[in-house]
């Protein structure tokens, strides 16, 4: 089997457009709610002097994700948020009042115990909506697909989540996740979005805005080139957003 890596290159118009979703007020929503829990710290902007030298480059920075919440990934800042977006709509809450203290609240909590959270993933998500639950002292069921790695379904369910193997691709799990939610009646917390289903992985890429915020106001220049991962796109979108917005 060959495997080909297609690169396309894009020449900026000096002009772009987006839908304002992703913005430094957004983002300063979800950091302001990152804020509250606890051991929140902003993750390393590490300055990679030695390969910006050998690049020829003025400095190069890495922002580091593995120091995030004891996650080593920055998916529980899109679980955190949209969780407490999903939970603040049940109890009439606003985001911007939401803390993660308030949720943990003994007359809060009783409100929320039963809710059981759902959702389909390789990893590092169905991770950061277990620790989240599990902070919260609420359910969740989380499914990965054929193939997923034994250890990242353990580190699943060490958080007590009811986590297993499907013997479904992707794509597959995630519409089996849709549908024990509905089943079962439990809240699908999924970052893949479609039609009709768009809110709630939102949610999830503004949590992630908290990352790109932490980076932009850390002390360093303007960047003039922002790399970032994409897997199922949400990450890189809500960045692309967010950094179009800032600078």
């Amino acid at each position: 089997m060959e495997n080909e890596i297609k690169i396309v290159t894009r020449k900026s118009s000096g002009k772009c457009q987006w839908d304002g979703l992703f913005t430094r007020q957004a983002a300063e929503t979800a950091w302001n709610f990152h804020r509250t829990i606890p051991g929140y710290v902003p993750t390393p902007l590490v300055d990679l002097k030695g390969l910006a030298e050998h690049l020829g480059l003025e400095a190069f920075y890495v922002k580091d994700e593995s120091f995030r919440f004891g996650l080593n990934a920055f998916k529980g800042l899109g679980g955190s948020f949209c969780v407490a977006q999903v939970l603040g709509e049940k109890l009439g809450i606003p985001i911007t009042e939401m803390t993660f203290a308030l949720l943990q609240d003994p007359a809060v909590h009783a409100k929320i115990k039963d809710l059981c959270f759902v959702t389909a993933t390789d990893g590092n998500h169905g991770r950061g909506i277990a620790w989240t639950a599990h902070c919260l002292g609420v359910k969740s069921r989380v499914f990965m697909p054929k193939g997923s790695s034994r250890e990242r379904l353990e580190n699943i369910r060490a958080l007590g989540s009811d986590a297993c193997i499907t013997e479904f691709n992707y794509d597959d799990t995630v519409r089996h996740a849709a549908r024990v939610a509905e089943e079962t009646g439990g809240v699908l917390v999924q970052d893949t979005a479609w039609e009709g289903y768009e809110t709630i992985p939102g949610w999830i890429m503004e949590g992630y805005t908290t990352l790109a915020l932490e980076a932009a106001e850390a002390p360093s220049q303007p960047p003039t080139h922002i790399f970032l991962q994409a897997g199922v796109g949400a990450m890189s979108g809500a960045l692309a957003g967010f950094f179009a917005d800032y600078y």
